[in-house]
C-alpha cells in the first residue's frame, strides 16, 4: 500500500504541474491577445504610464513577455509556481483581496451545494440503478433507462433557466400565500440565493445539478450489477438460504461498488464543473459564483488561482477513490 500511495501522489505532482503550466500558457495567451488585465484597475479612467507600469509590477504583469504574442512567459510561470508553494494563489484587480480569502468566504456556500448534490445523486443512481438491474427487461427497467436518455437531453443550464424563469416565481408566490415568506418551502423556490438562508436556496438548485450528474451512474449501477447477479458466489448465498434482500445488498451491492466508487471521481469532477454554472446563474457566491464573476470581469489571476485550487481539490478526490478499492474488495493489491 506504501509504495502504491507514492507512486500516486508522485503522479498527482506531475499532473497538477502540467495543469498549472497549462492554465498559465492559456492566461499568458489571454493577456498578450486581449491586452495587459492591469487596464482594469483603472475601469473607464486613462491611466498614465507611470501610474500602469507601478499596477503591472504590483500584479507581477511587468514582464515584456506579454507584450510577445505566442511567448509561454517561462520566468513569470517559475515565480506563479514559487507562490503557490507559500499559498499565495494571488490577488483580484479591484479590492486586492488574496484568492485564499475570496475562496475561505465562498467555499461554505459551494459545500452546502455539493452537500445536496451528493445526496441526491447517491439517492438517485443507487435507487434506481438498482430497480433497473433488479427488474432487468421488463418495465421499470426500460422505464428507468428512458428516463436517463431524458435526463441527458436536458443540460444543467437549461433546467437551471427554466426553473429560474417560469417555475421558480410562480411557485414562491404560491408558497408565500399559503406558508408565508420565511417559510422553509417558500424560500426553497426563491429564484436566486438568499446569504441570510443559504441552505434553503441551495436545495433546489442543488437537486437540479445532483439529477443531471445522476444519469450515467444510474447505467454504471446498472451495468456493474447485472454482472453479479448470476454470479457464483450470489448463487451459493441464494443456496443457503439468504434472503434476496440481503443477498442485494451483502452481497450484490458491495461487490459491484468498485466501478461506481470510480465513477465518484468523475462525478465529482463533472459537479464542479456544473457548479460553476449553477452557482452563476442562481447568484450563489461561491467557488464556482466566484469563477463566473472573475471570468466575466476578466481578473486573469482569480481565475488562474481559482482553477489551480481546484485542481488540487480534485485530483485530491482521485487519490481518495483510489485507495478506497481496497476497502471495497481485498482481492486488490497495491504492492
Amino acid at each position: 500500500m506504501g509504495s502504491y500511495v507514492a507512486r500516486r501522489v508522485l503522479q498527482g505532482i506531475f499532473t497538477l504541474f502540467l495543469v498549472f503550466f497549462l492554465l498559465h500558457v492559456l492566461t499568458t495567451l489571454a493577456i498578450q491577445v486581449n491586452g495587459n488585465p492591469a487596464l482594469a484597475f483603472f475601469g473607464e479612467k486613462v491611466p498614465t504610464q507611470s501610474q500602469l507600469l507601478e499596477v503591472k509590477k504590483r500584479y507581477n504583469l511587468d514582464d515584456p513577455c506579454f507584450e510577445q504574442l505566442g511567448n509561454p512567459c517561462l520566468r513569470p510561470f517559475v515565480e506563479r509556481l514559487n507562490a503557490y508553494l507559500h499559498g499565495d494563489f494571488g490577488t483580484n484587480l479591484r479590492g486586492d483581496q488574496a484568492v485564499t480569502e475570496m475562496v475561505a468566504t465562498a467555499a461554505p456556500n459551494t459545500l452546502r451545494l455539493f452537500t445536496v448534490v451528493t445526496i441526491t445523486w447517491l439517492i438517485v443512481g443507487m435507487l434506481l440503478g438498482s430497480l433497473a438491474a433488479r427488474f432487468r427487461g421488463r418495465l421499470p427497467d426500460h422505464s428507468i433507462r428512458s428516463l436517463s436518455i431524458l435526463i441527458d437531453a436536458f443540460p444543467v443550464f437549461v433546467m437551471l433557466l427554466v426553473y429560474k424563469y417560469i417555475v421558480a416565481v410562480p411557485v414562491e408566490r404560491w408558497m408565500d400565500d399559503r406558508f408565508g415568506d420565511e417559510a422553509f418551502p417558500t424560500l426553497m423556490f426563491k429564484p436566486s440565493f438568499d446569504p441570510d438562508h443559504p441552505w434553503a436556496t441551495v436545495v433546489v438548485p442543488g437537486f437540479l445539478l445532483g439529477v443531471t450528474g445522476s444519469a450515467a451512474f444510474i447505467r454504471l449501477v446498472r451495468a456493474s450489477q447485472l454482472e453479479n447477479y448470476h454470479a457464483d458466489y450470489v448463487r451459493t448465498a441464494r443456496a443457503k438460504g439468504l434472503g434476496d434482500a440481503r443477498v442485494t445488498v451483502f452481497h450484490i451491492i458491495r461487490n459491484s461498488s468498485i466501478p461506481v466508487v470510480t465513477a465518484i471521481g468523475f462525478v465529482f469532477a463533472d459537479a464542479l464543473a456544473g457548479a460553476v454554472i449553477t452557482e452563476g446563474l442562481m447568484n450563489i457566491y461561491g467557488m464556482g459564483g466566484l469563477l463566473w464573476r472573475a471570468v466575466r470581469e476578466s481578473e486573469v489571476s482569480v481565475v488562474a488561482g481559482m482553477v489551480s485550487l481546484l485542481a488540487v481539490v480534485v485530483l485530491v478526490v482521485n487519490v481518495l477513490v483510489d485507495l478506497a478499492y481496497a476497502a471495497l474488495d481485498p482481492r486488490i493489491r497495491y504492492d
